[in-house]
């Protein structure tokens, strides 16, 4: 390969270089490139190319736009790979996040100015959590991984430039004493079951609407965990937990076990009321009497309402899941065991989300190495 340099102005220099012959038609394949500053700094470029193109990792030219990329990738790409329900959220960030501010600018031309630019940006506006802005960061890092990876650009800019730092704060949930205080204003109303199930089992939201009756061992009083509900634009899905840790046995108190029991015991009144029948083993526990699955969405509204109705502490349905993981640490059970109750991949994701209420078992654990030391 053989190059060659021509000034176009005062400081712009043409590369002209020759990439031989194309394979498939036979025709000599010939790039040129504009490069501003002195004449060294053109045939530094020149090299560069040159050696890129000798090992092979060179990039051919594209004018694709980072809308019109990031758009490809959605529809080929990460359809395949991620969830319906994340997908939105992607789709969501790039509409709304990415392509307003960067999606004008050629792909291979995104700096890593532009980036650092757009999150500072992104942050002047106000109107976004510094959260939904690592997501957005994150969306747009994952889409140039593929980039690099298909050799559409030669790096990812976006891994260059990191995203504002998330301060984590503690978790709201309810207190010891708010627990029963809940239970008790939450008795009669028809979502208890759901409440005591996700107070007494530290199971997801979407993991309690996708329970079966076969799930659910009342004389044994245990539960299991093997799906999980999502809600989409396109309706309800069925899908496997993320991890095998995901899938797990969980014993039930006896608060759990008494308000199941009696949920059982209405449904099954009001199918043989209907003339239904008696319940199947794989009908939804929480679904209607037709056996329909019932609405993640809708239990999440049907507590914000039960809140404001029964004088409830104002915390989301998610936090009754942090208020179980609490108590349990509050009653000094190990990591390892809380981590498996709530399904966590590994004991260190429990650590990351729970480790301030470790931390205030520290002046016990002083007292405890005392006492050992004393004997």
């Amino acid at each position: 390969m053989r190059g060659h340099i021509q000034r176009r102005g005062k400081q712009s220099w043409r590369l002209k270089f020759d990439l031989g012959c194309d394979p498939l038609t036979g025709k000599r394949k010939t790039r040129y490139v504009t490069v501003r500053g002195k004449r060294a700094d053109a045939e530094r470029e020149l090299r560069a190319v040159l050696y890129r193109h000798d090992k092979g990792v060179a990039i051919d030219p594209s004018k694709i736009t980072v809308a019109q990329f990031l758009d490809e990738w959605l529809s080929d790409v990460a359809s395949q790979r991620v969830a319906p329900k994340s997908l939105e959220r992607y789709r969501g960030l790039v509409e709304n996040q990415i392509k307003p501010h960067l999606g004008t600018i050629p792909l291979q031309k995104l700096r890593p100015a532009n980036v650092a630019g757009w999150i500072q940006t992104l942050i002047g506006l106000g109107k976004l959590s510094t959260r939904s802005i690592r997501h957005a960061h994150g969306v747009l890092r994952t889409a140039l991984n593929h980039a690099a990876a298909i050799e559409v650009v030669e790096r990812n800019v976006a891994s260059i430039i990191k995203p504002p730092t998330l301060e984590r704060s503690e978790i709201a949930t309810l207190k010891e004493d708010e627990i029963a205080d809940t239970l008790e204003k939450m008795e009669g109303h028809s979502l208890y079951p759901i409440v005591a199930l996700a107070i007494g089992t530290g199971a997801r939201r979407g993991e309690i609407a996708a329970l079966r009756w076969s799930d659910l061992d009342i004389d044994a009083a245990t539960v299991r965990i093997e799906r999980s509900l999502e809600q989409t634009k396109d309706g309800l899905r069925i899908k496997p937990p993320k991890t095998a840790a995901g899938r797990r046995t969980l014993s039930l108190p006896a608060f759990a076990v008494k308000a199941v029991r009696e949920h059982r015991r209405q449904q099954l009144e009001l199918r043989l009321a209907l003339g239904a029948g008696t319940l199947p083993a794989d009908m939804p526990v929480f679904g209607d009497v037709e056996g329909n699955w019932p609405s993640p969405y809708s239990i999440t509204d049907r507590w914000r309402d039960a809140i404001k109705s029964r004088k409830i502490p104002k915390v989301t349905f998610h936090a009754l899941r942090h208020s179980h993981a609490s108590a349990l640490i509050a009653a000094g059970l190990d990591v390892v065991t809380v981590s498996r109750r709530l399904g966590h991949a590994s004991p260190a994701l429990t650590l990351s989300v729970y480790s301030h209420l470790f931390n205030n078992k520290d002046e016990a654990a002083a007292l405890a190495i005392d006492d050992a030391l004393s004997k």
